[in-house]
């Protein structure tokens, strides 16, 4: 009869060796600025091999190992460089056989944009992607992200469109993290990094109109500048006129003009909630209402709401059939019964005469920080665009990658207020940056 013990050796000494541990994972090169300065989908490709490297295996802090801060300086302001260029409004008009993408808020979730872009088809003379802002705060990877989306605009400054979200601004980059990113990543450098993404900020254009039939815009609709003169003028010295104060009339508000919206100056880090120049605050901010009208959105205390009637009214005017906007994720809309939830990734708001209005939001599992474990598991969405009736939106709803990788909240998630709501208006800044 054979012990026991002599057994459980005998089993032991036939059991597979246990496997080796995994090497450790290959340091990627340092990024550089390609020889010549000109980007390649190569190096675009490698910048995103090297993120998703460093969020995975680097602390925070190490990322300037292998990004340094002048090669993420130069391509900020190469791509600053094109967008200063293009019109508060941008006409993106595809060519036979061309698609367009657009995306809405994407909030530093980086391996979300890597696997979005993969999945609706990376950029190319074929497909245009019109994102429609907020590709910071609240996510860990907010510079990341942003970056990635630089290099593909520099790439490609004719099939990429980058437009501006309330995010990208000095105000809710210094409560939501990004500002804080940036100095935990790039420390004695982070200033001087951050500056330069303020002024790419001030440079993203506000809107597009896609195919003559589609607009697209952050948050929304716009009213009209409505000014009167406050005093007439008294000749000044030497017979000369002095110039009169203007003020804008609060008791009026009407639905702005394109013209309008071009005319506008969108250069301010903080687009202003009062004065004469208030069309960048409301595309950046204002939300779709059931209830018919205009009014001021007191909830957020900046930009609008507005009915169906105004979005018939906006339709019709502009010979235009949808409205895609983005700035309301599941934490905004789970306090607003009267429109529908964000768990697809987008919504259809409104359904007039003319066309529809959809609300877009491409950050699944979002926020990344909780302060419950009750999370809200949305999906995101993009929607693709295609001849000949562009104006027919196909959603694509995605669900998060998951597992994220442990990363470090760079904002007090768990007392900041939610859903960009009760702003401290007094601490927004109207003026534009010196840098």
């Amino acid at each position: 009869m054979s012990h026991p013990g002599a057994a459980a050796a005998a089993a032991v000494a036939t059991d597979p060796p246990p496997p080796s541990p995994s090497p450790p994972p290959a340091l990627p090169p340092v990024v550089e600025w390609p020889e010549g300065g000109v980007l390649t989908r190569d190096w675009v490709a490698a910048l995103a091999s090297t993120l998703d490297w460093c969020s995975r295996h680097l602390p925070a802090d190490r990322l300037p190992t292998l990004l340094p801060s002048a090669l993420v300086q130069r391509l900020v302001l190469a791509a600053a460089a094109i967008l200063h260029r293009e019109p508060n409004l941008v006409r993106v008009d595809p060519r036979p056989g061309q698609s367009v993408v657009v995306v809405g808020d994407l909030h530093g979730q980086l391996h979300d944009v890597i696997f979005l872009l993969r999945d609706a088809g990376f950029p190319s003379e074929e497909r245009i992607f019109v994102f429609n802002g907020d590709y910071v705060d609240r996510g860990a990877w907010g510079l990341e992200s942003l970056l990635l989306l630089l290099a593909w605009k520099v790439l490609l400054p004719n099939c990429v469109f980058l437009l501006r979200g309330n995010h990208e601004s000095k105000y809710c980059t210094s409560v939501y993290g990004f500002e804080q990113e940036v100095m935990a990543k790039y420390k004695d450098q982070g200033p001087q990094v951050y500056r330069k993404f303020l002024r790419c900020f001030e440079d993203l254009p506000l809107a597009t109109i896609i195919a003559g039939c589609v607009y697209t815009a952050h948050g929304g609709i716009f009213r009209g500048t409505i000014v009167l003169p406050s005093k007439r003028s008294k000749k000044g010295k030497k017979g000369r006129k002095n110039k009169a104060d203007f003020a804008v009339d609060p008791t009026s508000m009407r639905l702005g003009s394109l013209d309008e919206l071009l005319k506008a100056r969108r250069t301010v880090l903080d687009p202003p909630w009062e004065g004469q120049n208030l069309i960048p605050g409301d595309v950046l901010w204002s939300d779709p209402s059931l209830e018919m009208g205009l009014s001021p959105n007191n909830e957020r205390g900046i930009g609008l709401l507005w009915g169906p009637d105004i979005t018939q009214e906006f339709l019709r005017t502009n010979n235009l059939k949808l409205i895609i906007r983005s700035h309301e994720g599941p934490d905004a809309r789970d306090k607003r019964h009267d429109l529908l939830g964000m768990d697809k990734g987008y919504t259809i708001d409104h359904e007039v005469e003319c066309g529809k209005l959809i609300t877009l939001f491409s950050a699944p599992d979002y926020p990344q920080f909780q302060a419950s474990e009750e999370r809200y598991n949305n999906c995101g969405a993009y929607i693709v665009l295609s001849s000949p009736d562009f104006a027919t939106p196909v959603f694509h709803s995605f669900e998060a990658v998951k597992p994220r990788p442990p990363a470090h909240p760079f904002y007090d998630f768990e007392d900041v207020i939610d859903s960009d709501e009760e702003l401290n208006l007094d601490a927004m800044d109207s003026g534009t940056s010196s840098q």
